[in-house]
């Protein structure tokens, strides 16, 4: 079979890479081209586009850079033509990969999508869209199942990729040497994200908090793809290392952390490091985002336990006072730590299905020659 696949972030890309592998193991003679990243290319994708080209955050940014998103789409879009494939498998990256999906359909190719958009937060409507373009939806959250369940839609729910990728984590034992971490004082982990938006809304935000524990030791999780400028403000603290591409090791050292909303606050979570979780944007993206948000909270494990597990601090909310005296609560409070532990146990208990990759991978090739 010829699979053509399509992750447009960071995260995308490593998901894709195991869901590659798993197919690999399914299907011998896969021949498998696309855009993403290292994860996939070293799984055996012939790579047209790295992600690192695709990474647009945030309404403004996405508007100011419309023409390069459009002939990036339209690349694709040639690039599927040429290469014939079987199947048109999407990761998440909705905004690009629900154009595609529709061009897939319209082409008489078939388009599976795992880890769909997040239409349950907001532009709920567009679930209809995505079951008129897809053929097969695989989704990795549980309540993503009854949500599609509305729209007389029956998806697959195949575990949580996240989960497996925390599982399949080798420890480096030399990680405290390696970077010279003392082991007395608490080590907190700063996850700002690997967005450039993030990054300028997030980094300050961060420095100022560094600044109010002076005997804490920070760690960065940063990415070197970045220019390495947007952490400059992070860089002149004498408490703050930088970790690059190594944030499972980092976050199982970790006494508490500070997370940037996204993938990272479940990821902590399966870690077992409490943290705070913050958010920030533009005032025009903030407010637009505000008024079409459909749900009670913005991070991952609230929204999987169904309840505030970890605390939100979002845009106003997030500045150096409140996320300081959360961060004093989660480093210093024993009960609060203790009874945030047994929310992240409880949530790992309800995505703990087995492999999410080797589940998926099962099911398309099944529904490929069916």
């Amino acid at each position: 079979m010829r699979y053509y696949i399509i992750a447009g972030e960071r995260s995308g890309d490593l998901h894709g890479g195991n869901l590659v592998k798993a197919l690999r193991q399914q299907d011998a003679n896969a021949s498998l081209r696309g855009f993403g990243g290292e994860n996939m290319q070293q799984a055996g994708v012939d790579l047209t586009v790295h992600y690192k080209d695709l990474a647009f955050m945030g309404l403004v940014e996405v508007l100011t850079n419309l023409n390069k998103i459009s002939n990036y789409i339209k690349k694709c879009k040639q690039d599927i033509l040429e290469f014939k494939p079987d199947v048109i498998i999407l990761i998440d990256y909705g905004g690009f990969n629900r154009r595609i999906a529709k061009f897939g359909k319209k082409e008489g190719i078939r388009v599976f999508y795992y880890i769909p958009p997040k239409v349950w937060a907001w532009y709920q409507s567009r679930a209809l869209e995505l079951k008129q373009n897809v053929d097969r939806l695989f989704v990795i959250l549980p309540f993503e199942k009854p949500f599609f369940k509305k729209f007389d839609w029956d998806v697959d729910y195949v575990g949580n990729p996240v989960l497996d990728a925390v599982k399949a984590h080798i420890p480096d034992d030399q990680f405290l040497k390696k970077y010279a971490f003392d082991t007395n004082p608490s080590l907190v982990a700063l996850l700002p994200g690997s967005r450039k938006q993030e990054l300028k809304t997030i980094i300050p935000l961060m420095a100022n908090v560094v600044k109010k524990f002076p005997t804490t030791q920070f760690a960065v999780a940063a990415v070197s793809n970045l220019d390495q400028n947007m952490y400059s403000e992070l860089q002149a603290l004498p408490n703050v290392k930088f970790v690059f591409e190594d944030t499972y090791n980092l976050l199982l050292h970790a006494q508490g952390a500070i997370v940037t909303s996204g993938t990272a606050t479940l990821e902590t979570a399966l870690f077992r490091v409490p943290q705070v979780v913050v958010y920030k944007a533009s005032y025009i993206t903030y407010h637009i985002v505000k008024w079409l948000i459909k749900v009670p909270y913005i991070s991952l494990v609230n929204l999987i336990a169904d309840k505030e597990v970890v605390k939100e601090m979002i845009q106003g909310d997030a500045n150096a006072e409140k996320v300081s005296g959360e961060l004093d609560q989660i480093l210093n409070n024993a009960s609060y730590r203790s009874n945030m532990l047994k929310n992240y146990n409880e949530i790992i208990r309800i995505l703990d299905i087995g492999s999410a990759s080797e589940n998926t991978a099962k099911l398309m090739v099944r529904y490929l020659h069916a």
